[in-house]
């Protein structure tokens, strides 16, 4: 369920294809887009709903791709979150700044 209330099936391609844009070259292989849409399409199932929000699937999307490459998040997180100005990506910067550090 997008934002505006339409209904749109689950898209696996516009998937692929919205990761392969943040990833775009990054020192990521294929195989953990692979990986980040399994995991995706896991959390799909397992959810045990019909419907879903879009945004709950974004939200899915950047909690892997934060995970995976702090720059693809940033990218992917710009485009789905519809950031206006600098300001927001340095907000964003910030936010992942003030992580803990992972291993």
């Amino acid at each position: 369920v997008k934002h505006d209330g339409r209904r749109e099936a689950y898209d696996e391609r516009k998937l692929r294809s919205g990761l392969e844009r943040a990833l775009q070259k990054r020192p990521v292989g294929s195989d953990t887009v692979d990986t980040i849409v399994e995991h995706v399409v896991k959390k799909l199932r397992t959810s045990g709903e019909r419907e879903l929000p879009a945004r709950r699937i974004g939200e899915w999307v950047m909690a892997e791709l934060k995970a995976v490459d702090q720059v693809a998040y940033v990218r992917f997180a710009s485009v789905y979150r519809s950031f206006q100005d600098i300001a927001e990506f340095r907000n964003e910067i910030e936010r992942l700044e003030a992580e803990p550090a992972r291993d």
